[in-house]
């Protein structure tokens, strides 16, 4: 007769493991569990993602950027911490010119150094915290003839500092100056705070990737004069509406959800995912620099899109209907959506209002498009299942594939009342641009040579 095998789940700090045991077989149990943790213990990233949830303090909380500034200074972080770490590991193509490092130096010790050095470059202001968290990470780090952590520091300064000069000039926070239109199709500030981009200038920073922004031009807004139009009108109009009657409680949920800071959010889904798939320190880097990376070029051709076509939003375009020419469309000169001060957010957040730029295409997705993109290269598959929780609504939701979290992101523009659908899809399609563009030229295997 076969032994009779029940799974259970061990949580442990590198996540949940299942181990098959004998009914009885507690002895045996401790063993394999001990084995197999010991087995997985190394490949947990943590210096790596330490850092990351670093920088995500003093990028998103410390120093306030809003999420398109906050995704460059990500991408110059996790793209020296890459480099820093991959010139020891050697698995891959260096991302800018790769430092020199010691055989044997340690990974942990590049990685915080890379991290710190980029941080204290863009926030001169946060160098004191920023430098006590950089001796508490070093002080965990052992110093072994394996591991030499002196030879890690060094490959570390000098992956940062190669990233600090390859961006210096590069276009962020230079001067832009929006126009403010009056006429019907064109932006301008909205109600009830009527605010002003704080960052109008990303559209005009140089590419991280892309060898020019102009490969990542999107089709714009439909003519207000047709059928397209109005039928992304008629249904944000009805779903996205603050007492729309169609719009379900977890469509209402999954709008605020995903109205969290996008770079804060995702950053955290990216380091579960290194602990939840075991990934070694080398392979955390390589997914923390690529979906960072992308989204940042992404970043930066959405709001390079966004001020060529300067179009609507459709609390603009709804109030004023009358004006478009179009008999599809009927004018609700109160209609507020549901991202308004009246909407309920999780405590301590900010209210919900439409953002302050220009509606096409949609900022979010043009992240999503990019990440999840990148997420699909990387593990090779779309069935990569995720749980986040959102500081925005509170809530925390799960998604089972990349194309559902995707889809959901898609939607959930429309239900909050901030955007068509058409600049949703647009966004997206520019973030895949991205995506597939590093997949086809960046971060190969070492071994592999253009054109295998």
């Amino acid at each position: 007769m076969k032994p009779c095998l029940t799974r259970t789940r061990h949580h442990t700090d590198y996540g949940a493991v299942s181990v098959m045991t004998r009914r009885g077989g507690r002895a045996a149990a401790a063993v394999a569990l001990v084995a197999l943790v010991a087995s997985v213990a190394p490949a947990r990233a943590d210096t790596v993602t330490d850092w990351n949830a670093n920088a995500s303090t003093a990028i998103v909380v410390t120093a306030g950027q809003p999420p398109p500034v906050a995704v460059l200074s990500f991408a110059m972080v996790q793209g020296a911490v890459y480099d820093a770490v991959n010139a020891i590991d050697r698995g891959h193509r260096s991302y800018l010119p790769q430092p020199p490092a010691a055989p044997g130096a340690s990974e942990d010790a590049a990685a915080a150094t890379a991290a710190h050095d980029v941080l204290v470059s863009l926030f001169p202001l946060q160098q004191g915290t920023l430098d006590a968290l950089y001796r508490t990470s070093l002080a965990t780090i052992p110093d072994t003839p394996a591991g030499s952590k002196a030879g890690g520091i060094a490959a570390g300064a000098a992956a940062a500092q190669t990233m600090i000069a390859a961006r210096t000039g590069d276009g962020r926070g230079g001067p832009f100056t929006p126009v403010i239109g009056a006429t019907p199709g064109v932006w301008r500030p909205t109600p009830p705070a009527f605010a002003q981009d704080p960052a109008p200038w990303v559209g005009n920073v140089r590419p991280f990737l892309v060898p020019d922004v102009e490969m990542l031009r999107s089709a714009g807004p439909n003519p207000l004069t047709s059928r397209a139009y109005a039928k992304d009108f008629n249904e944000v109009k009805a779903i996205g509406a603050l007492h729309s009657t169609t719009r379900t409680p977890d469509e209402t949920d999954a709008a605020i959800f995903w109205q969290d800071h996008a770079f804060a959010l995702w950053n955290r889904v990216f380091r579960s995912l290194a602990a939840d798939h075991y990934l070694a320190i080398a392979d955390t880097a390589r997914l923390l620099a690529t979906t960072n990376l992308t989204a940042a070029d992404a970043a930066i051709g959405c709001w390079n899109n966004k001020y060529r076509y300067n179009s609507w939003r459709p609390i603009t375009a709804i109030r004023e209907a009358d004006t478009d020419a179009n008999p599809a469309t009927t004018a609700d000169p109160t209609w507020t959506p549901l991202f308004d001060p009246a909407t309920r957010v999780a405590a301590g957040q900010l209210p919900l209002a439409t953002p302050p730029f220009p509606e096409n295409p949609s900022g979010h997705n043009c992240a999503a498009g990019a990440i999840l993109g990148t997420l699909r290269y990387f593990f090779g598959t779309n069935h990569v299942s995720f749980t986040a929780t959102s500081n925005k609504s509170g809530t925390t939701r799960t998604f089972q594939s990349l194309s559902d979290a995707l889809q959901e992101s898609i939607n959930a523009r429309v239900w909050a009342g901030i955007h068509f659908r058409t600049a949703v899809i647009q966004g997206v399609k520019l973030g895949a641009t991205v995506a597939r563009y590093l997949h086809q030229h960046y971060f190969q295997p070492a071994h592999r040579q253009d054109g295998d």
